[in-house]
């Protein structure tokens, strides 16, 4: 409870401290990529801090390139 509370506050402080200059230059466009950056980087610490299994993105890129690592390890033998 006290890691969603402490992440949910940070991330209102940083709310405060990133949009009101967003707003007034009319960045939309920015503001839509901080907006969605700042939920995901929430829903990941939440998830963290919960000790829940986060999954690590080098295994997914691990899981693409193997086959392309054994075809080049094939060929150079």
């Amino acid at each position: 409870m006290w890691v969603i509370t402490g992440v949910l506050l940070v991330a209102i402080l940083i709310t405060i401290i990133e949009v009101p200059p967003l707003w007034k230059k009319r960045q939309k466009k920015e503001l839509w990529v901080f907006s969605v950056l700042l939920l995901i980087g929430i829903g990941l610490s939440i998830a963290v801090g919960l000790d829940l299994n986060v999954p690590n993105p080098f295994d997914w890129i691990a899981v693409i390139f193997k086959p392309l690592t054994d075809l080049m390890m094939w060929l150079l033998k």
